[in-house]
This record gives C-alpha cells, structure tokens and sequence, in this order.
C-alpha cells in the first residue's frame, strides 16, 4: 500500500468519526467535509448518514456548536426501521448493537419496540432482551410474539454457545464427586484405576501393581446433587436473569443435578417447573422493582432438604433492602449446615457491576467471596462448588 494511499485512508476514517458540519457546528467545515477536506460518496456517504442519525446532530446551543447532542431518527417505527436495516448493511454485529444499544439509551426509542417492524428489524442480543422483558406487561399482543421470537433467537444462540461446554463440565464434576476411594470388587472402574496406577507397571512381571482402586459407589447409593438458582431480577440485572435461565434449563437436563430456580425483587417466585423452555422462565420475569435478599434465602433454605448435597447460587448486587442482619445469619446457617454458597454479582459478559461492598465484605467474612462471573466461568464455577473445592475466582484487575 502507497504512502498516499494509507494517508487518504486515515483521511475517509477521521472523516467518518467526525461527522459532516453538523459535528462542528459551521457551514465553513460543512464544505470542507469536517474539517477534513475529504468528501464521501457511495457506501461511505451511506455510512455516514446512519451514523449522523444518531450521533451528529445538535442543538443551537450557543450558537456557536456547543449545543448537546440530539437524535435525528425521527419518532416513527418506519423511520427506526429503515435506519435499523441500514446499520445491519453497513457495520458488523458488534458494531450494531452498541449503536442499537445507543439508540435506546440516548434517543428514548423503548417505546418503538413496542412496534413490530421495528422489532422485525432489530439485531437481537442479550441486552435487547433485557430491554423487552422489562416491557413485558405493556407489549401489544400485535408485538408480543414478533418479541417472543427474538428472545428464543437469543436464547437458542447463548445455548448453542454454552450448553455443551457446561453439560461436559459438570459431567465430568458429578461423575468425579461420586466416586469412591475403597470400592468393592464389582465396584472398581479398571479403566480409571489401570490409568491412575501406570506409573505402578512391573516390566519383569508385565503386570501393573495397583496402589490406588478407583471405583463408585452402587448406583442404589447414587447421591443427586440439588442446585437452586437464586436470582435477583432488579432492573441492573437483566444480561444476568437472561443467562441464568438459559444455565438453569442446562442444569435441569441433567439427570445427576435436581435444579432449582428462583427470582425476586420484593417478592419471590419460583419457576423451577418453567425450566423446560427457558423462554417462558424470561417472559415469568418482572424486571425491575425493589430487593430483598433475606426473603428469597428464606425462602431458598427452606426447600433445602440434603444441605450437605445443595449448591446454592445467589446472584445479586447485593443492594439489600430487606433485613441485612436477618440475610447473613441465614447464609451462616446454611453453611454450617453444610451448603456450598455462591455469590455472583452479576452472571454477564461485562464485568463488575456497581454493588454493595459493604454486603460482599460481610458475605466474605462468613467465606463466601462475592464476585462477578462471565457466562464462560460459570460451569468451571459450578464444578468447583460441586466437588467442594476453591472456587476459580477471577482476578479483580
């Protein structure tokens, strides 16, 4: 590539992050492309066209460019569509929906998702999601299954990403929870303990001396591991409930494991039966709300019937509003009991949420380190809190 090549390159890209006049707020950098002295044409004016929509444009302010930015999609669904198919055309997934994301956030367009043809025209993922399970009660029944098959479209690509990884994972935890150190003849897994016991091998005999049998226990004695999900459905933890019924309904097909889950704001609901379609568990939620931890873990503690067998896994911020004192006695209790207790501040891709620290030091004072887990992390997570060693909990930095 030519030197003048590269330069005119740089050029068209400085062009298209710093918009036309709008960006500048003078008719004189108008002409001059602003303020680069690069022209668009073709695709590129396209591009810049979908990007001005959103970001480019401005108020009078002072008069002089200094004004806040605006919007200048309009207040029509048509309108929001047309611009929803052009940013699809033009930039990649990723880049899509931040600027959907943006469009949300920035430009008041919820209420457009209410229509269909903005829906039909939007780029699903997990925080789109969010946005709809919050709407649930006041989506149009026109829209509501158009909604419908953009959370399954979302749901059905997060299990093709993680279900595998996670049914393998904690396969492989519960198959070695079980497994005993002296087991009966017709107990022993000769496979695993000729593998353990190679280093064992007597050349002159052509024989391996076993020093350790590997074995399981009969299957009459097979202990079923309980799990119970809770989770809190606050309005900052959206991407959390999405990925907590999608590994809830994982779980639940695994004939080792009995799932459970629950979520809460001020109220607790259990939608352990809904498990089988994680879909139906999203449009069960109530996005948004008050919290109240104490009440859920109360209600949690007392379905938990083999403590010595139960993970439970709370995920929540941890902004606590219902009696602070009352939750961390019963997370105590459950410990002492013999519960393996998690605590997840967010269960998302995107890192650390704003959370009560005062809540995850007192948690981590009774040995429950309180941390935010992405959706790659959870099955080692579950693994670990299944076979009761450290949990891997990731660096903070």
């Amino acid at each position: 590539m030519t030197g003048t090549t590269t330069a005119d390159e740089r050029l068209r890209r400085w062009r298209l992050v710093l918009g036309g006049g709008a960006a500048w707020g003078s008719p004189l950098a108008e002409g001059l492309g602003g303020g680069t002295g690069r022209a668009l044409s073709g695709t590129d004016a396209a591009m810049d066209a979908a990007l001005a929509a959103l970001y480019d444009h401005r108020d009078s302010g002072d008069g002089q460019g200094n004004g806040g930015r605006r919007g200048g999609l309009g207040g029509s669904a048509p309108s929001v569509a047309r611009w929803l198919g052009d940013i699809r055309t033009y930039f990649p997934t990723s880049v899509v929906q931040v600027m959907q994301r943006d469009a949300i956030d920035r430009l008041g367009l919820t209420a457009l998702l209410l229509e269909p043809e903005t829906l039909e025209a939007v780029e699903p993922d997990v925080h789109l999601v969010g946005t709809l399970l919050s709407l649930n009660k006041a989506l149009p029944e026109t829209t509501r299954e158009t909604a419908r098959a953009v959370v399954r479209k979302v749901v059905a690509d997060l299990e093709a990403r993680l279900a595998t990884r996670t049914r393998t994972t904690l396969t492989g935890a519960l198959d070695r929870s079980a497994r005993i150190s002296r087991p009966r003849h017709r107990d022993i897994d000769w496979d695993r303990t000729l593998r353990a016991n190679l280093k064992h091998y007597l050349p002159d005999h052509r024989t391996v001396v076993p020093e350790r049998l590997i074995g399981h226990g009969r299957a009459s004695r097979a202990v079923r591991k309980e799990v119970v999900l809770c989770v809190d459905q606050s309005g900052s933890m959206a991407a959390s409930v999405v990925y907590a019924s999608v590994f809830g309904a994982v779980l639940a097909s695994l004939k080792a494991v009995a799932t459970r889950l629950v979520v809460f704001d001020t109220s607790v609901v259990d939608l352990t039966d809904e498990l089988d379609d994680p879909v139906d568990v999203l449009f069960a939620t109530r996005l948004g709300g008050g919290t109240d931890i104490n009440r859920a873990l109360a209600y949690c503690q007392s379905r938990i019937t083999r403590p010595a067998d139960t993970v439970v896994v709370l995920i929540s911020d941890l902004y606590e509003g219902g009696i602070r004192d009352e939750m961390l006695k019963r997370v105590a209790a459950m410990k002492a009991a013999g519960v393996q207790f998690v605590a997840l501040l967010a269960l998302s891709d995107e890192g650390a949420p704003a959370y009560d620290r005062e809540h995850a030091a007192a948690l981590a004072a009774l040995g429950v380190p309180a941390f935010a887990c992405t959706p790659d992390l959870f099955p080692e997570v579950m693994a670990a809190a299944l076979e009761k060693r450290p949990l891997p909990i990731p660096d903070p930095a």
